[in-house]
């Protein structure tokens, strides 16, 4: 993660702060997940049927997809200089765009929407996450992600 100070964090609204690396979204992955949410739904674990879908095999639950913001934002996600704890705090909007065939490739882009100090040494950053599917237009999904960095 990129380390601001909270006095530069104004100049960074607007823009794109970082590119995360690739995950792999095998089916090995899928079927866990799906054994952890209890959600076994046949377009994700059953092969032979899901070749029948208009997704022609299995595709990852939108929630898994959604699930690895916190992996990407490893990688492409902002911290406040001081920071002591940061916690989720939600989402403004989700919306799926496309399946996620299993096997593909996936990673997150995040641009800075709004930072704002709700009070002192408390900051909510909203994110615009944006998921890539390696080799596709367009994106799995793009959400506003809000997160509550507390500092010193």
């Amino acid at each position: 993660m990129k380390t601001v100070a909270a006095s530069d964090i104004q100049g960074l609204i607007g823009r794109e702060l970082g590119t995360s690396e690739w995950i792999t979204v095998d089916q090995d992955r899928i079927n866990v997940f799906a054994d952890v949410t209890e959600d076994h739904q046949f377009i994700h674990i059953n092969e032979e049927m899901a070749k029948k879908t208009p997704f022609g095999g299995t595709i990852a639950h939108g929630f898994l997809t959604l699930s690895l913001l916190s992996k990407f934002s490893e990688g492409a996600g902002l911290v406040i200089e001081g920071v002591q704890m940061g916690v989720n705090y939600g989402f403004e909007k989700v919306r799926f765009l496309a399946p996620v065939p299993s096997g593909s490739r996936v990673r997150g882009r995040f641009t800075l929407k709004e930072a704002v100090e709700k009070k002192p040494g408390q900051h909510l950053l909203t994110y615009e996450v944006t998921v890539d599917i390696e080799g596709q237009e367009k994106p799995a999904l793009i959400a506003d992600w809000l997160g509550m960095q507390f500092t010193g």
